[in-house]
Formats: C-alpha cells, sequence, structure tokens
C-alpha cells in the first residue's frame, strides 16, 4: 500500500508543481524551480496527511458494518 501512496503523492507534487511554476514572481529558472518546488513539496505533505487520514476513516467505517 506504500507504493500506491507513495505513487499518488508523487502524482500530485508533478501537478502542483506545473501549476506553481507560473505563478512564481521571477525570471530567474532557479528560482522558480526553487519556490515552486518547496511550495510543492509542503503541499504534498498535506496531502500525504490527509490521505492516510481518509484511509484510517475508511477502514474504521468498513469495519464497523460488519
Amino acid at each position: 500500500m506504500f507504493i500506491v501512496d507513495l505513487i499518488v503523492c508523487a502524482g500530485f507534487f508533478v501537478y502542483e508543481y506545473s501549476v506553481l511554476k507560473i505563478h512564481v514572481q521571477s525570471e530567474d529558472p532557479h528560482m522558480i524551480m526553487l519556490w515552486a518546488g518547496l511550495t510543492a513539496v509542503c503541499m504534498t505533505g498535506v496531502f500525504w496527511l490527509a490521505l492516510q487520514m481518509f484511509k484510517v476513516v475508511f477502514c474504521l467505517q468498513h469495519a464497523s458494518h460488519k
């Protein structure tokens, strides 16, 4: 299950990075990569936490119906 989480989070990171890099207020490509990457890492961490919470709640709800 960890591999699936890793793939989903990597996909989310790539998506967020592509969205964020056009919003960085710089002309320097290194600064664009730095700030878009740092922001995407932070947002991916929050996404990972939300994914873990969703899985726990889903498993508990599924177990309570049995």
